[in-house]
């Protein structure tokens, strides 16, 4: 028989014949009839309450219902904080940005990749910039460059409007972000 609704049953509301009891220590005093377990939970000034509806008989288990319910609602919110989704953040820009503001907006996101978000990068053009496209394009392949340590693209720029954007998607795997300001040196060949 399969129960409807997903409520606990507690006390009078179990209607089995037998059940399998724990008492309120954990230990696993056996089958018995229903009204022996409802009797018993009953001289220990606590609930009868069904803890595993679909066994063979159900397992009852004699504890403080109250407690029960607030437990499991704090174990739920405890694992909603834990649970962590991954959210899209979006980065704009136009195509006239300077080095420096370029270089801190790509920390932000690889910053936001870290924490498993994906980024959008939106660059928006006004007035005689949307004749120069190709900035914008410039612009996002050097980002996907800078990033390629921590995040990978996902397809190409898509340009709708006066806005080109493209959305990087942080890696699955562990990689070591490479150090974003740390400039090359390269050593003259010896001859």
């Amino acid at each position: 028989m399969l129960r409807k609704d997903n409520r606990i049953r507690i006390n009078r509301k179990i209607e089995v014949q037998h059940v399998r009891l724990i008492d309120q220590n954990g230990v696993m005093v056996g089958i018995m009839p229903t009204s022996e377990a409802l009797a018993r939970a009953r001289n220990a000034g606590l609930d009868l309450v069904e803890i595993a509806p679909t066994a063979k008989p159900p397992v009852c288990k004699i504890m403080d219902f109250s407690k029960y319910l607030y437990e499991k609602d704090k174990q739920e919110k405890e694992n909603r904080k834990k649970q962590k989704t991954g959210g899209l953040k979006e980065i704009r820009l136009n195509p006239r940005i300077g080095e420096n503001d370029l270089q801190t907006k790509i920390r932000q996101m690889d910053k936001f990749l870290q924490e498993h978000n994906k980024v959008r990068v939106t660059v928006v053009f006004r007035g005689r910039e949307n004749q120069h496209k190709d900035l914008g394009e410039n612009i996002l392949d050097r980002i996907c460059e800078a990033l390629s340590a921590s995040g990978a693209k996902e397809g190409k720029p898509q340009l709708l409007g006066n806005r080109m954007s493209i959305t990087i998607a942080p890696q699955t795997g562990k990689a070591q972000p490479k150090p974003m300001n740390s400039p090359k040196i390269t050593q003259p060949e010896e001859k």
